[in-house]
């Protein structure tokens, strides 16, 4: 089960089509506030996080993910167009940071290998 938290329902629907074609079950949040909440309630396995969004942003988002023993262990991507912020996502405690725009076949082998569901992470993107 897969998690995006993105305020912009684009993107929402391209990565959220793309992960169900491959056989994810995914559900998603506008703002941080949202995706805080049905992380609380759903438990992903993994979140896929945009960083400038409207009430609470990914960074702050993630921080409080992080500090719940609830949603702690869940790996957290972050999908942004805000290249400057990616030391700032990796010590709120992001696993990975991509920039937008992002293939979504990269962001399928990021989250496999975060998963470990790839053979080897030596390989890169199929």
């Amino acid at each position: 089960m897969v998690l995006i938290a993105d305020d912009d329902p684009d993107v929402q629907a391209i990565y959220g089509a793309y992960l169900s074609s491959l056989g994810c079950l995914v559900f998603s949040a506008h703002d941080g506030v949202e995706a805080v909440e049905k992380a609380e309630r759903l438990r992903p396995d993994l979140i896929v996080m945009d960083l400038a969004m409207p009430h609470l942003d990914g960074t702050a988002a993630i921080e409080r993910l992080k500090r719940s023993p609830r949603t702690q262990d869940i790996p957290v991507i972050v999908l942004s167009a805000a290249d400057a912020a990616s030391e700032r996502a990796r010590e709120a405690g992001c696993e990975v940071f991509l920039a937008k725009p992002c293939l979504p076949d990269l962001l399928w082998w990021q989250i496999r290998l975060l998963l470990e569901l790839l053979d080897t992470p030596a390989g890169g993107p199929e």
